[in-house]
């Protein structure tokens, strides 16, 4: 790791975000025979904390249902009815009034998501895309509602012509000219943002000789540095996510913010599914939200704060394709979790302390303080925690002082000992940011107060 570490933020911006973290939402799809009734998901999703939910359609009775919750959503036209909104005003007009106007203000729509992956639909329809958009915005501007509401279209990944390596981020040929430029362009003067879906699973799944586990999920990692502008990224969602933010960049579009409205790891898959289980999709997701709720952008974007929607609220048992393509609920249709993560900051300060006084310290008590700590890993050999320490107490600027002969944390004299001193110090001066607890494998974070003598290991410079 060297001086040119980056801060392991996360994610994307929004318009309609103030706050100085980002904001988690939820894909309420409803493809399925066995779904509880939309006024039990209300309910459900205000006992998880969930405050954006976005839908596939205007169905009145879940629109109904959420009228006063206090829920923001987002709504959809559907691709099949891009061609109508695209050729007729009045339809657009009457689309909004029946499916939009009708609702708000009580039912709290903050955009409308025009299509949903309409250049991987099979029916064409990409050529009526920005004139529906434009058509929809249009009537909201006669019932003055586009200043509340924006209007925007959901992309796939597949929309770039290069994803990697992000800084050679750039949108597909053929759709520049015709839809992209004019598309953006509306964004720009509308005020609104770009939605994209992206799945790291896909990407995972397709190249897993050269893509780790754990930088999909985003756990520890050494990270990997971009060859085009030298940043390094600790996690797949922040590299496809920069991508699309250098497409717009070369199309002079760097002012425009940039909304996930879709992004998921599946909790079940086929054997040839690789990566799909229960425990990934925990760790996902879980590992999302919390960087998410804990502010940041992407390296190329770093103070940018991030607006995501998790795909799904439910598993969806009438979905065709893999199994994988059913199994993407955070919930069962009986509501019960799929497993247990938080939505909240608040139910991630309570998960992380009851984590953290599950395993008693040594020396005894258990560390309800929620603080982690860097440590040194043994099995590693002692060339490499050598070769660590010494990157650590010189250019990582570690405060390796405690260590020296006669101070503090001299004792006991061992090579592990100083490098989890030095590893922590580096660690936490860093933020207890991903990928600083790494060193080669060398070192690995733990929750509990690390004990080498009497040395006291800070949680804080």
């Amino acid at each position: 790791m060297g001086s040119s570490l980056v801060s392991f933020l996360l994610l994307l911006a929004t318009v309609f975000i103030v706050a100085d973290c980002g904001s988690i939402g939820v894909n309420y799809g409803r493809i399925a025979d066995n779904l509880p009734s939309a006024t039990k998901v209300v309910a459900l999703l205000k006992s998880q904390g969930l405050n954006r939910v976005k839908v596939y359609d205007t169905d009145p009775a879940v629109l109904h249902a959420l009228s006063g919750s206090g829920i923001k959503v987002t709504v959809d036209l559907p691709n099949e009815k891009l061609f109508a909104a695209a050729k007729s005003s009045s339809f657009a007009n009457s689309w909004v009034q029946r499916n939009v106007a009708a609702y708000y203000p009580r039912t709290q729509i903050e955009a409308i998501a025009v299509g949903n992956e309409v250049f991987v639909d099979s029916h064409n329809t990409t050529k009526f895309l920005v004139p529906a958009m434009k058509n929809i915005h249009q009537a909201l501007v006669k019932l003055k509602l586009h200043s509340e509401i924006k209007v925007s279209s959901p992309i796939a990944l597949s929309a770039l012509q290069n994803s990697y390596p992000s800084s050679a981020g750039s949108f597909r040929p053929e759709l520049i000219e015709p839809v992209f430029k004019p598309m953006l362009e509306f964004l720009r003067k509308t005020g609104s943002f770009l939605m994209v879906n992206a799945y790291p699973f896909f990407a995972y799944e397709s190249n897993t000789d050269v893509i780790s586990l754990d930088y999909a999920l985003f756990r520890e990692n050494p990270g990997v540095v971009d060859p085009g502008n030298g940043l390094r990224y600790f996690n797949l969602l922040d590299a496809q996510i920069d991508a699309v933010f250098a497409a717009m960049s070369a199309l002079k579009f760097d002012d425009l913010n940039l909304v996930v409205t879709e992004t998921g790891w599946p909790s079940k898959g086929d054997e040839n599914e690789i990566g799909a289980s229960v425990q990934n999709a925990a760790a996902y997701n879980g590992n999302l939200i919390r960087r998410i709720l804990t502010g940041g952008g992407t390296p190329l974007r770093p103070k940018a704060d991030l607006t995501v929607y998790l795909f799904a609220l439910f598993n969806e048992d009438k979905k065709m394709g893999p199994t994988s393509e059913r199994n993407y609920g955070l919930f069962y249709p009986s509501e019960e979790k799929v497993y247990d993560i938080p939505f909240t900051e608040e139910g991630l300060k309570e998960y992380r302390d009851n984590r953290s006084s599950v395993a008693p310290v040594s020396g005894g008590g258990g560390s309800r303080t929620g603080n982690t700590w860097c440590v040194a890993n043994g099995e590693a050999g002692k060339e490499k925690l050598q070769t660590g320490l010494d990157y650590a107490c010189g250019e990582g600027g570690a405060d390796c002082h405690a260590i020296q002969p006669g101070s503090t944390c001299y004792n006991p004299n061992t090579i592990e000992a100083h490098a989890s001193f030095a590893f922590n110090s580096y660690y936490q001066k860093r933020g207890r940011q991903m990928g600083s607890c790494y060193f080669g494998g060398a070192a690995y974070v733990i929750t509990q107060q690390p004990k080498y003598g009497h040395c006291d290991f800070p949680t804080g410079y």
